[in-house]
């Protein structure tokens, strides 16, 4: 995944974060829900990074951002550091999300429930093919586009997903702007031009898989090499947190 825009975090008491400790927030509290499942009520840095993913230093840094360090010998209060962590990332209430394009994967999106337990909830679904409108998907109608103003604005939604061919991609997120939705997840292989304020998060599964395909076609090259000329050594390597490059 990779960001194309960002907007300027507003508030004095906000923290300012640096975009690699934002992307790795949600790891963090992934691996602490998943602690505080199986009864933890503290857990070290080391133990935290190694459930993250990521190293215990790196993992230290970030929490300094948020004024929080561990208690020598005890570690970190797994429900304290929960809460934190979802106050900054905006997870206190459940935001609602629309959901425009309900082809396969849409389709597939839209029943996913794992939305529901990390802080959001699919509030509407939209598509412009006139058969699908009506359709019923994990309780919800799907409604025609042109019903986006109106339905934004009823759910207080700021934050949609576009799950359509790459070819409407640019023209559904123009309407969404103009509906008022300063937050897009795009699904689509394309890049978005959004105003200043809109922030995009792009998801590209075919980027995803040839960058898998380079470390498989590095593996075989290595492998093909005399062992005496092999060499561990490390080309770009990063920490994919959430799809999200992040340099070590």
């Amino acid at each position: 995944m990779s960001q194309q825009r960002t907007g300027p975090t507003d508030g004095p008491d906000f923290p300012d974060l640096p975009e690699a400790t934002v992307a790795r927030l949600p790891e963090y509290l992934r691996a602490l829900h998943h602690l505080a499942e199986d009864g933890h009520d503290t857990v070290s840095s080391e133990g935290l990074a190694a459930a993250a993913g990521v190293n215990s230093a790196k993992l230290r840094k970030d929490l300094s951002h948020l004024g929080r360090t561990g208690t020598r010998g005890v570690g970190y209060d797994v429900t304290l550091l929960i809460d934190q962590i979802e106050q900054v990332l905006g997870l206190t209430h459940r935001r609602a999300v629309a959901l425009v394009g309900v082809g396969n994967l849409g389709h597939a999106l839209a029943g996913y429930a794992g939305f529901g337990t990390r802080g959001f909830r699919i509030a509407a679904l939209f598509d412009a093919d006139h058969s699908r409108v009506g359709e019923h998907i994990n309780g919800l109608v799907v409604r025609h586009i042109d019903d986006l103003p109106e339905v934004v604005d009823q759910e207080s939604i700021s934050i949609a997903v576009i799950a359509t061919p790459a070819h409407a991609a640019q023209h559904v997120a123009d309407r969404l702007v103009e509906a008022g939705v300063t937050s897009v997840l795009n699904f689509a292989p394309c890049v978005l031009n959004v105003p200043d304020g809109v922030d995009v998060r792009k998801v590209d599964l075919a980027i995803e898989l040839q960058i898998l395909s380079f470390h498989e076609h590095r593996k075989s090259a290595l492998t093909a090499l005399p062992a005496a000329v092999q060499k561990p050594g490390r080309v770009g390597m990063a920490n994919r947190l959430g799809g999200e490059a992040v340099a070590t």
